[in-house]
């Protein structure tokens, strides 16, 4: 029996690309999920899927302590997970200000209200990013590196990391971190990203760009990975040696932009497609990429998805979405 089964689950950020992917997974294992939505977006897999109509919805903004407070105390929730963000870089250089708030003191928002509940919560997840990391002149990061964002994306990640655990070790709420590299999979829209944008120019017959000069080194997971790592995370969270802790989770195999373009255009067309290089990505970390060491030998955790079947995957879904 699932160990999910008629657990009260609260997910912020369920609309987006992995949340959406996650409430998916926690429906399937029992779960009694709520989520907490800023728009109803109806091209989200969450909408699209018809999940939402197995879940308690509360409309609001991280940025507002009543609606958090609404989302935490209507679910009765004995989980959190905390995947709600401003997850676009070129949006927080554009509009800091927003990414701050959401990203920031949407964070603080939600622990403020799970205090404020004084319900005996399970625990909360909080999903940061291998961006909290900032520039390293050591590579691969570990969970010893220091946070040291820069960048208005980097720097909320890196606060919202500081935030999650300063409420452990202060008031005891029971919390785990997860740190990822770049998740892709079916259900992200951000065609900016090297992902989903090669692959619908590639399904319509053009001419893939990329932001970048290609030579980006990255870690790249798939979704359905990282939504394995999040709830590998969560049913440890009583564990001495797991709540409190930052986790890296990565296939531990970096590659550059072209490396993954290429891959791309072999599951898509079959062949190379030779891309137009904008070289225009600006306020990016050049090489950036995980150690997943800790994960592996507290939790036992390990990839499951090779980057050709991730991107067979992925590509199923978009070319299915798109004919729609």
């Amino acid at each position: 029996m699932s160990r999910w089964k008629n657990i009260n689950v609260l997910v912020t950020g369920g609309t987006g690309m992995v949340g959406s992917w996650l409430v998916k997974r926690l429906l399937h294992e029992g779960a009694r999920v709520t989520v907490l939505v800023l728009d109803h977006d109806p091209q989200s897999e969450l909408i699209r899927s018809g999940d939402i109509n197995r879940c308690q919805v509360v409309t609001g903004d991280l940025r507002n302590i009543g609606d958090v407070n609404r989302a935490v105390f209507s679910s009765e929730c004995d989980f959190i997970f905390h995947l709600g963000a401003q997850t676009i870089v070129s949006t927080a250089i554009y509009n800091p200000m927003y990414t701050f708030e959401t990203n920031i003191m949407g964070t603080w928002n939600l622990y403020e209200a799970v205090r404020a509940s004084r319900k005996s919560l399970k625990g909360i997840l909080v999903a940061s990013s291998d961006k909290a990391y900032g520039t390293a002149k050591v590579l691969p990061y570990d969970e010893s590196t220091p946070l040291h964002g820069e960048g208005p994306y980097d720097v909320s990640k890196s606060c919202t990391d500081l935030i999650a655990r300063s409420y452990f070790l202060t008031y005891g709420i029971p919390t785990v971190i997860a740190r990822c590299g770049n998740i892709y999979g079916g259900g992200d829209l951000n065609w900016s990203r090297i992902v989903p944008g090669t692959m619908r120019d590639l399904i319509l017959g053009e001419t893939p760009k990329l932001r970048s000069n290609g030579h980006f080194l990255r870690d790249y997971i798939y979704v359905e990975d990282a939504v394995d790592a999040y709830l590998t995370m969560a049913l440890n969270v009583n564990l001495k040696q797991v709540n409190g802790e930052a986790f890296n989770f990565s296939r531990e195999e970096p590659i550059s932009v072209l490396q993954i373009y290429e891959a791309i255009c072999r599951v898509v067309v079959g062949h190379y497609v030779e891309p137009i290089v904008l070289n225009i990505a600006q306020h990016e970390i050049v090489d950036q990429h995980l150690s997943s060491y800790k994960s592996r030998e507290v939790l036992g955790w390990q990839s499951g998805f090779s980057l050709e079947i991730g991107l067979i995957q992925s590509y199923n879904w978009y070319k299915e979405y798109i004919a729609s």
